[in-house]
């Protein structure tokens, strides 16, 4: 088991900004749903509560829903970069953008596909869902 460190990071424009407690090596997933090939989005899953927005990060969010509008997309009003959102796979957790971490805490990153085609046949097959789990999170590393 790994323990966790901090991780800061945010958009582009850097109006939002967050932390997130996580390994220093992750599972990212690369996602080919409608939105996620759209954006190049990668991301890694943690719990809810290992993430915390930064003061004033709130003010420049939007959010975007689509589908079952479980998954909450957020993004920079200004400068339109989705540094996190609640995914669908993981309701009760955080998908963090790989890349809008800020460099020298990730040390690994393991990138995993994610079949958001065929999300249904695909998650259920899928351990993705652990990753929000406070214990799974660190024990899949």
């Amino acid at each position: 088991m790994t323990s966790d460190v901090v991780h800061n990071g945010g958009c582009h424009c850097r109006r939002v900004r967050w932390q997130v407690e996580a390994p220093a090596s992750v599972v990212a997933w690369i996602c080919n749903c409608s939105d996620c090939s759209m954006r190049g989005n990668t991301h890694f899953v943690v719990p809810a509560d290992k993430f915390a927005l930064q003061p004033g990060a709130d003010d420049s969010l939007t959010t975007y829903t689509f589908g079952t509008h479980t998954a909450k997309h957020k993004f920079c009003k200004v400068c339109g970069i989705t540094s996190f959102y609640i995914p669908r796979s993981n309701p009760d957790g955080i998908a963090v953008t790989a890349a809008c971490v800020d460099p020298g805490t990730l040390a690994h990153v393991e990138y995993r596909k994610a079949d958001g085609k065929n999300w249904e046949k695909w998650f259920e097959k899928s351990d993705i869902s652990e990753f929000s789990k406070p214990a799974a999170a660190s024990a899949a590393e």
